[in-house]
């Protein structure tokens, strides 16, 4: 799926979609100060933000701000890298019941897109080596429902054609049952329908359109994801190596080839505005029903990361960042726990080796692989070398093994891959508990 085109056939604002491997404009040191460009109106204010809830350090073009019905209200700053497109910043989460907004990140953002192909033949890292950012795509007010389209000024635009491009929408999206509870009673239900916050871009490289999503839910939640979308090469059925499947007409002639997309996303948490969070990780052992025990028994155990670290998940092991800062109103510490998603992980390289890597805050370290500029290593697994972690940085890694069938033609459906954080006592009880359960905090009992 990565052929060329002819400047031809190219649409209003699209880029040669050849594969080259230039170097795009900035320079490493404009990118670890966070250089800027972008333009657009925010998501409208909530009209009743509290005063002390201080807006992201950002104008108010590059400020994202919502309140969703059920009273929880997202607050960040965005901006528009020259490599890794879209960037969130200073996220910050405030549930009904809390009287300021609680800080969760410094920055989200994508940490590469590696695509190699099965036949060893091609390779690609996209963030780095393609033209990712520089191919936004303009968003039709269709795909948008309800929301706004921000006007992105696109850095480093290879062709002449207008930089701005309406490519970066914020929207709200139900997502069913928040939580559903029969009464005591058995007279009453208690259910909610969640919120959520989305932001995404689309941008184009080859023959594909990578959706970058965001998406904030009310409970505290977050997941990214991104889908791959847009075609297959119709000059790109030649593995008759065995290296692909046959698509389209007269059985096994055509073979389009198959390939892997590793998709990192790289996060600087700042749980409760401080970068000096803690990093531990939990592992469950199950064990056989010892004489007189009617089941096996699982020990859960918690150890410290204070190192950087290139992990691997595993059945019964988890992991979450700790706020060094802050509490809930329980006494507990803040944090959030890093749920990975579905993943083929890719054996090929050494940085796609692993699920996760926990590293040392670094501005020189911006991506997996191919990264800019000397950081000692190019890519992620080189930066794990024993640091111990006072800034942690976090790269998750989520592969996927693309063998295509004759479905993805044509459009190609969208395929996701991604991973969520999800808030671990970050808030007392559930931050939608309706107010007449309000009182059922800890071990409780029924009122007389």
């Amino acid at each position: 799926m990565r052929e060329k085109r002819s400047l031809s056939d190219l649409r209003p604002r699209r880029l040669n979609r050849a594969r080259t491997r230039a170097a795009v404009g900035l320079s490493v040191a404009a990118l670890a100060a966070g250089a800027t460009t972008g333009a657009g109106p925010a998501i409208a204010q909530p009209k009743a933000a509290p005063a002390a809830a201080a807006a992201a350090a950002c104008s108010a073009d590059y400020r994202i701000e919502q309140q969703l019905s059920s009273g929880t209200t997202w607050r960040m700053c965005w901006r528009y890298d020259n490599k890794a497109g879209l960037v969130l910043e200073n996220i910050s989460y405030q549930p009904k019941g809390e009287a300021a907004p609680i800080k969760v990140l410094n920055s989200a953002r994508l940490g590469q897109v590696h695509v190699p192909y099965d036949d060893g033949k091609a390779e690609y890292d996209d963030l780095t080596g393609q033209p990712f950012a520089q191919s936004l795509m303009n968003l039709a007010p269709g795909e948008c429902p309800g929301g706004t389209i921000h006007t992105v000024k696109v850095p480093d635009v290879w062709t002449s054609d207008n930089p701005n491009v309406k490519g970066l929408c914020t929207t709200t999206r139900s997502r069913g049952h928040a939580y559903r509870m029969q009464g005591d009673a058995a007279n009453k239900v208690y259910q909610a329908q969640g919120k959520d916050l989305l932001i995404y871009t689309v941008n184009q490289v080859g023959w594909y359109e990578y959706i970058t999503e965001w998406r904030f839910q009310d409970d505290g939640t977050v997941h990214m994801n991104v889908g791959a979308t847009g075609s297959l090469s119709y000059e790109d059925y030649d593995a008759g190596d065995g290296r692909g499947w046959p698509i389209g007409k007269g059985g096994a002639k055509a073979y389009a080839t198959s390939h892997s997309h590793n998709v990192f996303w790289r996060l600087d948490f700042g749980l409760d505005g401080s970068s000096k969070n803690g990093i531990e990780q939990y592992d469950s052992a199950v064990t056989a029903p010892a004489r007189g025990q009617q089941a096996p028994t699982t020990k859960t155990t918690r150890t410290k990361v204070t190192k950087e670290l290139a992990a691997d998940a595993k059945t019964y092991r988890w992991w979450r960042v700790v706020s060094a800062a802050g509490k809930n109103k329980d006494g507990h510490a803040r944090s959030y726990e890093i749920v990975p998603g579905t993943t083929t992980k890719y054996p090929g390289r050494s940085f796609t080796k692993h699920d996760l890597y926990f590293t040392q805050y670094d501005n020189c370290e911006l991506f997996a692989s191919n990264n800019p500029g000397s950081c000692g290593g190019k890519s992620v697994d080189k930066w794990v070398n024993g640091q111990t972690l006072t800034h942690p940085v976090v790269w998750m890694n989520v592969g996927f093994h693309h063998i295509a069938r004759d479905e993805d033609q044509q459009p190609m459906p969208v395929h996701w891959q991604g991973f969520s954080i999800a808030p671990r006592d970050v808030t007392a009880m559930n931050p939608l508990t309706p107010a007449e359960l309000g009182w059922q905090n800890g071990h409780w009992e029924p009122r007389s």
